[in-house]
């Protein structure tokens, strides 16, 4: 991984354009060839990047840009949508370089694995004609729990949880802007399924679109608590 920071400008340009003005930025380049625009707030949410698969190319600025202080130009093009992102960058602070070896991933705990697992298998409880991609769908910032097609065969997007808070519903938000650049994808919905759902997060999420699932995890195990029985 490659940390650089710099005083920069970064154009987006592709199905959509964003540009964010010069200021002091993190560059992040990870080892899968993905770019990552950080500021100082935000928490972990990037202001723009480039999934992979992108290539990147450092240029020297034209006459224009270097009589605007622009010291090199960051390329980075994606390899199947043509999408750029441009980094004018005009100081650089820090640049280093770093190996951080294989990451063993984010290991959920015991509850929030069987429910993934149990979902999977009872894809039906996010809907009539619900049918399973994949369980860990991976994207470029991390899995997402299940990946699903509705109906009339658009993509899913579903983040599990024990217990759903506001965090969720942002990593959520997250993965959804990062998969619907992708062509192959596009659209994709979200689905935000926990036992227990915030009054909070379930705002926050009904807001952004995203659809709120509250799971019984022991009626998905077969377990009957004996409340409904009559004898």
């Amino acid at each position: 991984m490659r940390l650089v920071i710099a005083t920069c400008s970064v154009d987006y340009a592709g199905r959509l354009t964003a540009h964010l003005p010069l200021a002091k930025r993190l560059l992040l380049v990870k080892g899968d060839g993905s770019l990552l625009v950080h500021s100082d707030g935000g928490s972990y949410k990037p202001l723009n990047w480039m999934s992979p698969p992108c290539t990147l190319s450092i240029i020297e600025p034209d006459e224009v840009q270097r009589s605007a202080g622009v010291s090199e130009v960051w390329k980075v093009t994606h390899t199947k949508t043509a999408d750029m992102l441009v980094v004018s960058i005009h100081d650089i602070e820090h640049d280093s370089a770093h190996d951080l070896g294989v990451d063993p991933g984010l290991q959920k705990d015991g509850v929030e694995a069987h429910l993934q697992k149990l979902l999977a298998e009872q894809i039906h409880l996010l809907g009539d004609g619900h049918t399973l991609v994949r369980r860990e769908y991976m994207t470029a910032i991390g899995p997402v729990d299940i990946l699903a097609r509705d109906a009339s065969g658009a993509s899913v997007a579903v983040e599990l949880k024990r217990r759903g808070d506001i965090d969720g519903v942002e990593q959520l938000t997250r993965y959804l802007e990062l998969m619907n650049r992708d062509p192959l994808l596009a659209p994709v919905t979200g689905v935000f399924a926990a036992q227990e759902i915030k009054p909070q997060a379930r705002t926050l999420a009904e807001d952004r679109g995203i659809r709120c699932l509250v799971l019984d995890y022991d009626a998905m195990r077969g377990i009957d608590d004996g409340i409904a029985r009559l004898f």
